[in-house]
Order: structure tokens, then C-alpha cells, then sequence
């Protein structure tokens, strides 16, 4: 953010979603009823099977659509590749990039490729939304119920599997979890007409949920016992595994944070750890939860949790409980 503050700032009329939020992905308007979501996200390898690695980093950049309501259209790869490392691994990594491109309705229609010292893999993402439909970060209402859609966890996960503190039956759970699409999500999300929606990565769980609060000048409160960990992830975590991505948020979201007494610890740690394609944050009224459960259930999102609840702006942006 302080690189970004030496940019000019700027208005343009057809711009709907910038950066003021803090949103997942930025929207412009075409037409009366077309607008454009556009995004791009890449990252090294967190698994080392190439397949499984292109599935997850696809499914993470497109997941960006997702989470504001629209629908993928477009991919572009984005490739750093070392020096005189087989192009062969560098196809397998297409090859599960190209899958989740395909699941998702969307065409690859390019890329850009460039030497790096490590490898890293993502896609640049077009979709495409009504003006009228876009779902941001600061749509949330007091009194809306928070659903998160897949388990939390990924961060440890993914450190254990480099570790080989888990097995390979789990790691390749993890990684289906990873890999899966968060279309189901944004379905459900929008047949019930939710307030709001996010996707939960590089902050983490709370993370995300603060920059929900920030963006609709609410208190978003977090029951950490609802909140779905996936297998392992606990054990991991109670053992030291922990990225130092919970420290960083945690450090980022200093005041603004209130951890209630006697929470467990390790449940802290990972609802600020980094999340790898994590699932959907969504912001229902109370009335639509049911709905919305339902409509996740038909869909078979790995979660479909009530997690927690906005409410009028206190003293701190997040509490958790």
C-alpha cells in the first residue's frame, strides 16, 4: 500500500470496483448491462506435484471472479521458469491449469512468460457480471450472517506437505480442497442475492473478514469453535507448523483486533494464517441463511458454516470469540 500511495489518483466514470475496498478483483463498466471483472494472481510452487500445483494456482486466480459475482471468461498464463528446468514439468503445470480453466466455462487465450530464479504460475482472469449484480466487500448490513464455504487450514496444510508431516492420503485430500472451484459458491451466493462476498487467501480468515468490516463500516464477530478446520490442520498448527503469515496479520491488524479470553490459541493462529484458494466469505441476511445452506449443500462446497456476524461499528473491526 505505501508504493501504491505515490500513484496519482484518478476518476474514471466506467470504473465500478477499484482499489478504495481493498476488493478481490477491479470492475468496469462496458454497457448498461455488462460490466468486466478483471484479476491476476501467481505464486510459486506449494505442492510438488506439477498437475495438482497448476489445478490449485487456476483455480485461486479465478476464484477472484467468483468472489465478486461474475462469471470467468478469459485466461491468460502467467509463467517465471528457471533456466534449464524441463519444459515437460512445465506443460504438466499447463495441464492442470488448462483443466480448471475449462472447468470454470472460461477460453485460455494467451500468456507471457518470463526467466525466473523460481517457479511461479497464475493466470490473468477477465469475467463478466451485470453492473447491477456485483458483489463487493462493503456490502455487508448489520445483522447479516457470515458463511464461509471451504475449511480453513490450507497454510499449515501446505507446510506440512513440504515437511512430510502428513500423509499422502490427506495431502491429496488437501489438495482436491485447494483445486476446487469456488463456482459452487458464487451460485449459491447469488440465488439468494447475499449482501457481500470475499475470498478467504493471503490474509487469512480474518484477514478478509476486516477488510469486510472496513469496506461496509461495520464489527464483524468470528465464533472460532464454527469454523470448519480441515483434517490435520489442528494437529499441525499445536506442533509449531505455522506460517508466518498468521504473525503478519495479526501484526497488520493489531488494535483493531479483540481476541475474547480463553479462546484456544492455535484456533487463533489459524484464522490469521495464510490461506491457499481458501473459500467464499459470504454475507446473507439473516432470513436468506437457510437458503443460502441449502443452496451450498445442492452445490456440494466442501463447508457451507455459519461462522459469525456483522454488527454496528465498535471500538474494534473484528472480534473473535
Amino acid at each position: 500500500m505505501k508504493a501504491l500511495s505515490v500513484l496519482p489518483k484518478r476518476d474514471y466514470p466506467e470504473l465500478l470496483v477499484g482499489t478504495s475496498t481493498l476488493d478481490d478483483a477491479g470492475v468496469v463498466r462496458i454497457s448498461e448491462d455488462l460490466a468486466l471483472v478483471q484479476t491476476l494472481d501467481f505464486f510459486p510452487p506449494i505442492v510438488d506435484d506439477p498437475i495438482y500445483f497448476g489445478r490449485i494456482a487456476a483455480a485461486n486466480a479465478l476464484s477472484d471472479v467468483y468472489s465478486m459475482g461474475g462469471t470467468p471468461f478469459t485466461a491468460m498464463g502467467i509463467v517465471g521458469w528457471p533456466s534449464g528446468l524441463s519444459l515437460d514439468l512445465l506443460g504438466q503445470i499447463f495441464l492442470g491449469g488448462q483443466e480448471k480453466i475449462d472447468e470454470a466455462g472460461a477460453m485460455l487465450i494467451g500468456g507471457h512468460s518470463v526467466r525466473d530464479a523460481e517457479i511461479k504460475y497464475g493466470l490473468s482472469v477477465t469475467g463478466r457480471i451485470h453492473p447491477d449484480r456485483i458483489l463487493t466487500n462493503a456490502g455487508a448490513r448489520a445483522g447479516d450472517v457470515l458463511v464461509l464455504t471451504k475449511p480453513i487450514g490450507m497454510g499449515a496444510i501446505a507446510t506440512g506437505i513440504k515437511s512430510e508431516k502428513i500423509s499422502e492420503e490427506i495431502a491429496r485430500r488437501a489438495m482436491d480442497c485447494m483445486a476446487t472451484l469456488n463456482k459452487g459458491g458464487a451460485e449459491a451466493a447469488e440465488a439468494v442475492q447475499a449482501d457481500t462476498m470475499t475470498d478467504v487467501t493471503g490474509f487469512g480468515l480474518s484477514g478478509h473478514a476486516v477488510e469486510m468490516a472496513h469496506g461496509s463500516g461495520l464489527t464483524v464477530e468470528i465464533d472460532l469453535d464454527k469454523v470448519p478446520v480441515f483434517e490435520s490442520a489442528y494437529e499441525l498448527v499445536a506442533g509449531g507448523m505455522i506460517s508466518g503469515g498468521a504473525k503478519r496479520t495479526r501484526s497488520y491488524l493489531g488494535d483493531d483486533l479483540l481476541i475474547g479470553s480463553g479462546l484456544d490459541v492455535h484456533l487463533v493462529d489459524l484464522s490469521l494464517d495464510a490461506e491457499t484458494s481458501g473459500g467464499l466469505l459470504i454475507g446473507v441476511a439473516e432470513d436468506k441463511v437457510d437458503q443460502l445452506l441449502s443452496e451450498l449443500e445442492v452445490r456440494k462446497t466442501p463447508a457451507a458454516a455459519v461462522i459469525g456476524r456483522f454488527k454496528p461499528k465498535g471500538e474494534h473491526s473484528i472480534i473473535l470469540r
